[in-house]
């Protein structure tokens, strides 16, 4: 099979798919969701990831650069965006300004966004991140109350939101996310007594929407779920929900080497004899991991990655490859034939999670959208 593409190594990403996952989660949890498209949307590509979105009737986006934020806003995407987390006091004004939601939780960060909402002459809409037991950003429970008093107090400020981020959500076991959820119900009780309750609670994220539906309360804040992957092995997907993209290079040489032949640096691979050895222009600098015993799909088989992976190529081994041929289509995640290789199974090799896996492949490798809805 050729390739159908003009470059050395692309990402094909299916919004129909995308599409369908997001229809399949609404159903499935019966909460308004905030869309995470931070990370370039998982290195999907987050303008059409947004837009896919909102057709779909999605109304909040989570980011995590201001940047991402600033290019939203400049490209048209209208909805609610929330910066989930840390944002540098020189940026806070242009957000205010491009009405994009802030994430607080110190009253030095109350000050920056009390005087960004001064100069840019707007209420500033902030979120406030409680700590309930993931051990990052967030104030601690029991500073919540007095956070929220200031909030409130300041007629600059506009209390949007609450929220806290779950830890431990993906894994079988029930009780460290029972805990963190009593801690936060725990803040939005003390608060609600006080008559100091934002009007939107949020605090499920993939794993928590699925598997832990006391967690939804307001919004939910599915990310890899989205693009069709699993957040762990844990927790199963709802029927329905298929991968969104796919990795694919091209079979740029194809050289028969002679027997005790060594293979690229290191010649941590020495022929045994006369092989048939293909190069596939992929390397790290487009995210495909330098580990051993990666394999790719050519022709409809698997083929083995041989020596180490280099900067800009890698080598297969094409013994047992039908008929290859330079200009063959070489899938690194994705289905050929009968074959499949997932975002999953190069995690296990890389001995990481799929979510790096995707958010790991280059700038530089092109995100084609073949489908649209």
């Amino acid at each position: 099979m050729k390739a159908k593409q003009p470059y050395a190594t692309w990402v094909e990403v299916n919004l129909n798919t995308l599409y369908n996952n997001i229809k399949i989660i609404q159903q499935q949890t019966d909460t308004p969701i905030m869309a995470v498209v931070k990370a370039n949307g998982y290195g999907h590509g987050f303008l059409p990831i947004t837009r896919t979105a909102q057709r779909a009737g999605v109304s909040w986006f989570g980011v995590a650069r201001p940047r991402m934020a600033a290019k939203m806003r400049q490209e048209g995407i209208k909805g609610n965006i929330l910066i989930l987390g840390y944002i540098a006091p020189e940026r806070i004004q242009e957000m205010i300004c491009l009405d994009v939601s802030l994430t607080v939780w110190t009253e030095d960060h109350l000050k920056w966004v009390l005087e960004a909402a001064h100069s840019c002459g707007m209420t500033a809409r902030v979120h406030l991140l409680v700590d309930s037991g993931m051990g990052r950003l967030g104030c601690l429970p029991e500073e919540a109350r007095d956070l929220a008093v200031k909030i409130a107090e300041l007629k600059e400020l506009k209390f949007e939101g609450l929220f806290s981020h779950l830890a431990r959500a993906d894994e079988a076991e029930p009780e460290p996310t029972r805990l963190q959820e009593n801690t936060f119900q725990k803040v939005l009780s003390e608060l609600e007594s006080e008559g100091l309750l934002p009007d939107i609670i949020h605090l499920a994220n993939s794993a928590g929407s699925l598997s832990h539906p006391n967690t939804r309360y307001h919004l939910i804040r599915p990310g890899i779920i989205l693009y069709g992957l699993a957040p762990s092995p844990d927790v199963e997907l709802p029927d329905g929900i298929e991968p969104v993209l796919s990795w694919k290079s091209v079979l740029a040489s194809i050289k028969v080497l002679p027997p005790n032949h060594g293979v690229s640096y290191g010649h941590a691979y020495i022929t045994q004899k006369e092989e048939l050895i293909g190069v596939i222009p992929v390397g790290y600098a487009d995210g495909y991991r330098r580990v051993p015993g990666n394999q790719v799909l050519i022709n409809g088989v698997k083929a083995p990655i041989v020596g180490r992976v280099c900067m800009d190529q890698f080598m297969i081994k094409l013994e047992g490859v039908p008929h290859p041929q330079v200009g063959d289509e070489v899938v690194l995640i994705g289905k050929q034939g009968e074959q499949q290789i997932t975002a999953n199974d190069l995690a296990k090799t890389w001995q990481t999670i799929n979510y790096e896996v995707t958010c790991s492949i280059g700038a530089r490798v092109p995100r084609i959208y073949p489908q649209s809805k």
